[in-house]
């Protein structure tokens, strides 16, 4: 979706969440956090450095949603972008999440 600036929006809507997991980089893996989350995608702060760019295939493991396997969209200050790839179940993954599990919380500044 484009507004009338040609800048680039968010498809779905994003809820805040607090899950902690790993997100693993071809040998590399790092606690995280999932900040917020939508069926399409997810902000992740992670603990330390993975050295992936934009573009990079990552999992993400976390005991509420199983394995998800993810594009990096951007990364910024600890923080990764992850976009869901389309050729897994993650959609139907985060679904269920919200649907049996989630419980809205309010973000937290960490800085």
């Amino acid at each position: 979706m484009q507004n009338n600036l040609n800048i680039i929006t968010r498809k779905a809507e994003r809820k805040h969440c607090r899950i902690f997991g790993k997100v693993r980089y071809l040998t590399k893996e790092v606690d995280a956090r999932i900040l917020d989350m939508s069926v399409t995608g997810m902000a992740v702060e992670i603990r330390a450095p993975i050295h992936a760019a934009s573009g990079s295939r990552v999992q993400i493991l976390a005991d509420d949603l199983g394995t998800l396997h993810g594009i990096i969209r951007w990364t910024h200050n600890g923080r990764l972008g992850i976009q869901f790839d389309p050729n897994s179940n993650a959609r139907a993954q985060v679904a269920s999440y919200f649907r049996f599990f989630h419980k809205e919380v309010k973000p937290v500044l960490t800085r």
